[in-house]
């Protein structure tokens, strides 16, 4: 009986460290410099913008759902949030944005 709960616990622990370690990675999810309104506008900067704002929603999604127990992959949520960092980074970086250092 002790087992289950050991284990249990761990878990709890181990997943509330995962969710601190991605939410400090979520801090990064932030577009310097890019000034929307004097973009031109074009299909790629509209595909950028919404790549921004897909990227940032998904992972704060995926912190919630962690936040209330759902698992939603096989690998730890931080490697998952920085998967999402990397595409939030590179649509920065194409708007011609500053995003934060990882």
């Amino acid at each position: 009986m002790l087992t289950p709960l050991v284990f249990l616990t761990g878990c709890i622990f181990g997943q509330s460290s995962e969710v601190k370690r991605a939410e400090k990675i979520l801090h990064n999810f932030e577009c310097k410099n890019v000034e929307t309104s004097q973009l031109a506008t074009s299909s790629i900067n509209s595909y950028y913008q919404q790549s921004l704002a897909v990227s940032k929603e998904k992972a704060t999604s995926y912190v919630e759902s962690y936040k209330n127990g759902e698992e939603l992959f096989d690998m730890p949520l931080d490697e998952v949030l920085k998967q999402q960092y990397q595409l939030y980074k590179s649509a920065c970086d194409s708007l011609g944005g500053v995003s934060a250092q990882q």
